[in-house]
C-alpha cells in the first residue's frame, strides 16, 4: 500500500489521471465499436441467425465481385475529384485572407467562412438539387438567356453533381488548415526572395507553396477521408451512376440484412483510404525533403 500511495503521488500517476478520461472515451466510443465491426466482418448471417464461425467469405466476396470493385473505384475517383476541386477553391480564399486582409479583419473573415456550418447539411444538398434540377436555377438562367433551347439533364443525378455538392460542403474545412499554414510563413522570406529578383509567381512556387504544403496535406486528408464514406449526397443528387460504396454498405446493413458483408465492405474501404492517404503523405514528405 505504501508503494501504491507513493506511485499515486508521482508524476506518472498524475499523467495517467489526466489522460484517463480521453482514453476511456476513445476505448468506449472508438476502439470498442471498431472491434465489434471487425469481429462482425468474419461472421456470416442467414436472415436473423448470426453464425459466429470464423470465415473469410465476406472479404473474398467484397474484393472479387465486380459490382463492389466498380463502386470502390468510383468512390475513390469521386473523392479524389472532390478533394482536388476543394483544394483549388479553398487555396485562393485562404491566400487572400492571409496576405491581403488586414490583421484586425481576419477574424471577421474566418467567421464569415464558417457561416455555411450554420445551416443543415441536408438543406445544402437540397438547395443544390434546386440549383441543378431540370427546372432549376442553372437551366432557368440558360433558357432565359437563350443559350440552350431545352433544359440540360446531365447536370443532376450523376457523378458531376456529387462532386460539386461535396466540394461546396467541404470547402470551409479546407480553407482553415491552409489559412493556418499560410499565417505561419515568415514574410521576411518573401521579401528576401523579392530582393534576390524573384517575381510574384516564382516567389509563390519556390517559397509560399512549399511552406503551405502542410496545410494542403491536412486539408486533403480532412476532405478525402470523409467524402469517400458519404452516402447521403450520392443518394440525393447522384442517381444510379453516382452511387458510392457507402450506399452499398448501407444497403447491406438495412435492406439486404447482411451486416457481416457490410462490415467487410466498410473495413475494405477503410483499408483503401488509409493506404491512399499514407501514400499521399509519404509523397508529400518526399517532395518537401527534395525542396530542401
Amino acid at each position: 500500500m505504501s508503494g501504491f500511495a507513493k506511485w499515486r503521488r508521482s508524476e506518472e500517476a498524475s499523467g495517467w489521471l489526466l489522460v484517463s478520461p480521453t482514453l476511456v472515451y476513445s476505448i468506449l466510443l472508438l476502439a470498442a465499436p471498431l472491434a465489434m465491426v471487425i469481429a462482425l466482418s468474419f461472421w456470416t448471417q442467414d436472415y436473423l441467425d448470426l453464425d459466429k464461425t470464423f470465415t473469410l467469405k465476406n472479404y473474398i466476396e467484397a474484393w472479387s465481385e465486380p459490382i463492389y470493385q466498380t463502386l470502390m473505384a468510383r468512390s475513390l475517383k469521386i473523392s479524389a475529384f472532390v478533394t482536388a476541386l476543394t483544394i483549388l477553391l479553398a487555396f485562393p480564399v485562404a491566400y487572400y485572407v492571409s496576405f491581403y486582409v488586414p490583421q484586425k479583419r481576419k477574424p471577421l473573415w474566418i467567421f464569415l467562412i464558417t457561416i455555411p456550418f450554420w445551416t443543415s447539411y441536408l438543406m445544402r444538398i437540397f438547395l443544390w438539387k434546386v440549383i441543378l434540377g431540370y427546372n432549376g436555377v442553372v437551366n432557368g438562367s440558360l433558357l432565359g438567356l437563350g443559350v440552350i433551347e431545352q433544359p440540360l439533364s446531365f447536370i443532376l443525378y450523376n457523378q458531376n453533381a456529387v462532386v460539386v455538392t461535396l466540394a461546396h460542403a467541404w470547402v470551409p474545412f479546407a480553407i482553415l488548415p491552409i489559412f493556418v499554414a499560410l499565417e505561419k510563413i515568415d514574410r521576411s522570406l518573401l521579401e528576401a526572395a523579392e530582393d534576390l529578383g524573384d517575381g510574384p509567381l516564382r516567389r509563390f512556387i519556390r517559397v509560399t507553396l512549399p511552406l503551405a504544403m502542410p496545410g494542403v496535406v491536412a486539408a486533403t486528408v480532412i476532405v478525402f477521408i470523409p467524402t469517400i464514406g458519404d452516402y447521403v449526397t450520392p443518394r440525393l443528387v447522384g442517381g444510379p451512376n453516382g452511387l458510392m460504396i457507402s450506399n452499398m454498405i448501407e444497403l447491406q446493413f438495412k435492406k439486404a440484412n447482411n451486416a457481416p458483408l457490410g462490415a467487410a465492405l466498410a473495413l475494405s474501404a477503410m483499408f483503401l483510404v488509409s493506404v491512399v492517404s499514407l501514400v499521399f503523405v509519404w509523397m508529400n514528405r518526399k517532395y518537401l525533403v527534395g525542396q530542401k
